[in-house]
């Protein structure tokens, strides 16, 4: 459950703007928040099963998205090369190279985790 609650959450960063106000705010308080079903239903005046079909559908959606646009794999790929690179150049500082490698890969880092500058 773990997997899809992660997989759904990069799917909606993704492609959440392209979800309705309503299923935007089911995807978040449920996958977000991690309300239950009958707690959303609660809140919108709503049944629990049209809280679930409203949730499906959303998830279906933002699956139909990424396979059409493939972001989320771009993304996955462009990381995973952009660490393999990092590695690569702490191989090459810790053997003494000069500051323009310390340097690029700051560059690097950067590009690959910008919270945490």
């Amino acid at each position: 459950m773990l997997e899809k609650v992660a997989w759904i959450t990069m799917l909606y960063d993704f492609y959440g703007q392209l979800l309705t106000e309503r299923q935007k705010d089911f995807i978040e308080l449920y996958y977000g928040q991690n309300l239950s079903l009958g707690e959303i239903a609660g809140e919108f005046n709503v049944t629990r099963q049209s809280v679930h079909d409203t949730l499906k559908r959303s998830e279906q959606l933002l699956t139909y998205y990424e396979d059409k646009l493939g972001l989320v794999a771009r993304y996955r790929v462009e990381r995973e090369k952009l660490a393999i690179a990092a590695g690569l150049l702490d191989q090459c500082i810790s053997t003494g190279e000069d500051d323009r490698i310390r340097r690029v890969k700051e560059i690097l880092c950067e590009f690959m985790d910008p919270e945490k500058q």
